[in-house]
This record gives structure tokens, sequence and C-alpha cells, in this order.
């Protein structure tokens, strides 16, 4: 009997209507739009203005798209991951919630947390349970509402962020196809250069500090960008060399979406065509959880079976990594 791989069999997405433009960004803070597409490569960002929706209401709206796409029964799905660094609630599970609201009944469901490498995790964990032999069909669900933490008066903050999901179905292969090898990294060290600080149960929300806007998220730039061009080329080089790749042989490159530039210098660190680099960060900014996902769906058209591709993320945390997969069908 041929070894199990886990394949993504279908992909889906969503992103809300409202356009939140550089032009728009203007009338807010201190900025304008050159100064925000030289530095960060973005030109509008998605927004979820609806009050009383969450993330589960974008993770819904992906995993449907990719239901209807797939035709598949609701019913069929045995494990739902929403990757997600904004849950609905505290406590109450979102993948809980949206399982139940698309008709997975008989699927189990759990919340995976690691910031803009959530995705990429939930990647692993979903081959993980695929490869075992237990189960073989496994929704993960990239998402966040990133508008519910970000003060729009930061200048820093407010013109990164965008809400959004992706959605994807794994099932086993056995053509070799899929996941194919993975580097997962976190160093704790990093937590206090991107985070959002109270409302964690270390520090839990006051009068005050809700007053005073410390339930945002805080980024020391600088920083962080400076860790996320050297990790995630590091990982995606080193990856490529334990799996004897060179750059002719990658097919795509698909990042996690927080800054051209760092995307740029990940792709330059293994030479790789800059035509063969997956990229939306112009359309949507970073949303998080659901740039992964969000780059599959937007490249579905052109991805080929037995295509090569090298995923890497880097978030708050610090976590990061890189996986290689080889892509299981023709659209």
């Amino acid at each position: 009997m041929s070894k199990i791989t886990a394949a993504i069999t279908g992909v889906g997405a969503y992103v809300p209507e409202y356009k939140l433009t550089n032009q728009i960004l203007e009338t807010l803070v201190d900025t304008n739009d050159e100064w925000i597409t030289s530095r960060t490569g973005i030109k509008e960002r998605r927004i979820l203005k609806e009050e009383g929706k969450g993330t589960s209401f974008l993770a819904i709206k992906a995993a449907q798209n990719l239901i209807d796409k797939k035709g598949i029964d609701p019913k069929d799905i045995e494990l739902v991951i929403v990757a997600t660094a904004t849950p609905d609630m505290k406590a109450a599970s979102t993948a809980a919630f949206t399982a139940t609201e698309i008709g997975a009944t008989n699927a189990f469901s759990f919340d995976l947390e690691a910031a803009c490498s959530s995705f990429l995790f939930g990647m692993s964990v979903a081959s993980s349970y695929i490869e075992s032999g237990k189960y073989k069909n496994v929704l993960l669900i990239g998402a966040d509402k990133n508008s519910s933490f970000i003060n729009y008066k930061d200048r820093a903050t407010c013109i990164i962020f965008g809400d959004g999901a992706g959605a994807v179905l794994f099932e086993p292969n056995h053509e070799g196809l899929g996941l194919q090898d993975e580097l997962l990294r976190s160093n704790g060290e990093g937590r206090e250069f991107l985070q959002a600080t109270y409302g964690g149960s270390s520090y839990p929300i006051t009068a005050d500090t809700f007053a005073e806007g410390k339930h945002y998220v805080f980024q020391e730039g600088k920083t962080v960008f400076k860790n996320a061009v050297f990790n995630m080329a590091d990982v995606t080089e080193r990856i490529m060399k334990r799996n004897n790749l060179t750059n002719d042989d990658i097919s795509w490159l698909a990042a996690h979406q927080a800054n051209k530039r760092i995307i740029e210098a990940t792709a330059n660190r293994v030479s790789l065509d800059p035509a063969k680099v997956m990229m939306n960060i112009h359309k949507y900014g970073n949303t998080t959880s659901a740039t992964l996902p969000l780059l599959l769906h937007d490249y579905e058209s052109q991805l080929k079976k037995d295509d090569k591709i090298i995923f890497a993320a880097f978030g708050g945390g610090f976590t990061w990594g890189s996986i290689y997969f080889k892509w299981a069908y023709n659209s």
C-alpha cells in the first residue's frame, strides 16, 4: 500500500465588500498613497463593516464558497480547523460555531492561533491528521477580522491590516502529492514587539485601559520587519536545500502578505524569478491567517498538478516557518 500524503483538493475564499483605500486613509491619519505603496505595496484592504459580525462570518463564507465549488456534502467533513488571531469570543470556539453553521455536524473542530503563521501551522496539523489514516476530509480555514483590534488613528498599523478568509480541503493522496516537508519555528522573546497586550488573561481590559486604547494591536515596525526578512528568507532557503530544490524546480512562492519588501527579500534570497512569486497584498493588505489561502484562491486557475510550491510565513510571538508542497490537481 502506498504511503498516504495530505493534498489540498479544493479552495474557497471570501473578502468583505468594503474597500479601505489609501486615499480614504489619507483622510483618517497623516499618511499618503505614495508613502504606503512604496513601503508596503498595499493599495487597499477589505473591512468587515457589519455590526455583530466577526471572524466566524468570514470563515463561514469562505467555507461555503469551497463547499459550493467542490459540490461536497458538509456532513462528510470530519474536522474543521479555524486558524485565526481574532476569534469571535473568549473561550467559545470559533471553529465549533463555523462547523455547525456550514452543516459539518459530524466534524469535531478547534481554533489554532499562531498569529500570522496560524494557517501555515494549520497546514502541518491538518496534514498530520490525514497522514495518520484516521481522517479523510479536513477543512482548514484561515480567517481574521483584524479591523476589530486596529486603532485607525495609529498610522503604523492601520495602513497594514485588512479582513478576509480562505479555506482549503485536505484529503488523502496516494501519488506522493501534497505536503512534502516542513520547517516550523517560534521564539517567545519576540512577543513584546507585536501583540495586542490588553484583553488577555495577563492584562484584562479595564475601563482605564480601554479609554487609553491599550486593547489595540501594537507593533514595533523596524524590529518586526528585520526579523521577518531574515527568518522567512532563512527557512525558505533551508527547506529548499534540504529537499535538493533549485530555483528552477520551484513553480511558486506563496509567502505571507505582510509587506511587499519582505516578500521580495525572501524571493531574492533564493534567486527566484518574480513571475513565480504569488502576490495580492495590493488588494487585501495583511489579512493575517487568511493571506496564504487567499493567495491559493487568487492563483488557483494558474496552478497545475505537480507544481512545487514553497509556503512561508512570519508572525507575532515570534512564529515562522516554511512548507514544501506539491499541488494535486489542475483547476
